[in-house]
């Protein structure tokens, strides 16, 4: 089949990608020419394990193909996807001028017959107000159909060739079907492709997002207890998770959750129940609640170390909001710099992934260590933000003898207790007693 990706960041790469490599031909359209030349040369301008790979197969099969023209991707296209963003408003609504722009490209490069997708995350009711923009450009006949996207960064690409289930939201079932031959290929594992009214799709979408959300706000909050009454967080959780109606995912505590979809997702539901007169109390609770889990450690480590940090030197491990990406649009990790820079203090941090990206966010106010041992040096604390493999059995003879002190920070809970005890470290963490040792 031909189809036609609008948009060439996570989603619209690795939709395109996926797509072509299951044998369609795929044209993808993007604004930025650099995006496209980088593209074109089968370069990932994105971490993301196994992207970069399928990219450069299908691009040499001939599958794939990128351009900044939308006319030229659209025309001949039986299938033409939306995978544009939709960032967050100061009031944390939708901004939806790039997907509406997107739109009018289409419908204004339209040559015939065609079912036009919405894949990016939008309120409920977007795809009518998108058709509305394409009809006002085109006389070729179109459907408007729904199918958000369920990937999570760091395991994208494996998501979308292995997904839980494929939703699509279709007016009318004749659109479906091309969706529905397209991800045949997907659920051959017996997983289910629901088909629903299209408003019920986009809202699915959201509905998603802020469930796993508020399972991680919820632990959050029940960790901060735990620290208060000295109760181990992880003897609780794994209570809770024994139960088969709870179970264990997206219930670990620690710094809160980022990255492009959750913050976003959470408050935008907000603002969708906030324009049909409903206070979404839950939602609007969940986002506050992951602010101040960040905003908790930092307080922590500056009680600890300061008020003032001035002459203060914090090493940061991880800076990307999850492992296995680079990214840190609303990382944690920021948040926590910004505020220990606040201080007067300053950081040195190390990342396998994401340095280059948090330069761009922080700028030249923090070192930036191509070796994790390297941000240790004359540092006052170590302090960890994100969850890397790497992190998780490091030499910890080593980690004493370049910190000033042997103080620990643990924002993901990735060390144990004991471990601690055993190295003869001073550790904090999320929800769990703090140790100090004993002094000889």
């Amino acid at each position: 089949m031909r189809l036609c990706v609008i948009g060439s960041g996570y989603v619209g790469l690795v939709t395109a990608a996926c797509f072509a490599d299951s044998g369609n031909h795929v044209v993808a359209v993007d604004i930025d020419p650099e995006k496209v030349a980088e593209l074109s040369a089968g370069r990932s301008p994105i971490f993301e394990p196994g992207l970069e790979e399928l990219l450069q197969a299908n691009l040499k099969a001939g599958r794939l193909r990128f351009t900044t023209n939308p006319a030229e991707g659209v025309a001949g296209a039986a299938v033409i996807f939306l995978a544009v963003g939709t960032p967050p408003r100061p009031d944390g609504s939708a901004d939806l001028q790039y997907i509406s722009a997107a739109a009018e490209a289409v419908g204004a490069a339209l040559t015939g017959p065609a079912i036009i997708v919405t894949k990016s995350t939008v309120p409920v009711g977007t795809g009518k107000r998108l058709g509305d923009l394409i009809a006002a450009q085109t006389r070729h006949p179109f459907e408007m159909v729904s199918n958000p996207e369920f990937l999570k960064e760091g395991t994208a690409v494996d998501d979308f060739l292995r997904p839980d289930r494929v939703v699509i939201g279709a007016d009318h079932p004749d659109a479906a079907e091309p969706l529905v031959e397209l991800h045949q290929p997907f659920v051959r594992n017996n997983r289910p492709i629901l088909l629903m009214q299209r408003e019920a799709a986009e809202l699915c979408k959201y509905a998603a997002n802020a469930y796993l959300a508020t399972r991680i706000s919820f632990i959050n909050e029940i960790a901060e207890v735990c620290e208060r009454l000295e109760i181990d967080i992880d003897e609780v959780r794994r209570g809770l998770g024994a139960d088969q109606r709870i179970g264990h995912h997206f219930f670990y505590p620690g710094v809160g959750y980022g990255g492009s979809c959750f913050p976003k997702d959470v408050q935008a539901l907000v603002d969708v129940g906030r324009g049909v007169g409903i206070e979404l109390g839950i939602s609007a609770a969940v986002h506050a609640r992951n602010t101040s889990a960040r905003e908790r450690l930092a307080r922590q480590v500056i009680e600890r170390l300061g008020p003032d940090l001035s002459g203060r030197r914090v090493a940061l491990w991880g800076l990307a909001f999850k492992p296995n990406t680079d990214d840190v649009r609303e990382a944690p990790a920021i948040t926590i710099v910004e505020r220990l820079l606040e201080a007067g203090g300053s950081v040195a941090a190390h990342d396998p992934r994401a340095l280059a990206s948090a330069r761009r966010v922080l700028g030249d106010r923090i070192d930036y260590c191509d070796d994790a041992y390297d941000a240790l040096e004359g540092a006052d604390a170590l302090l960890t933000a994100t969850e890397w493999m790497e992190y998780r059995s490091p030499d910890f003879d080593r980690i004493r003898a370049a910190l000033k002190q042997p103080l620990i920070f643990d924002g993901r809970n990735i060390y144990s207790r004991r471990m601690m005890q055993r190295h003869g470290f001073e550790y904090y963490s999320v929800g769990r007693p703090p140790f100090t040792p004993v002094s000889k």
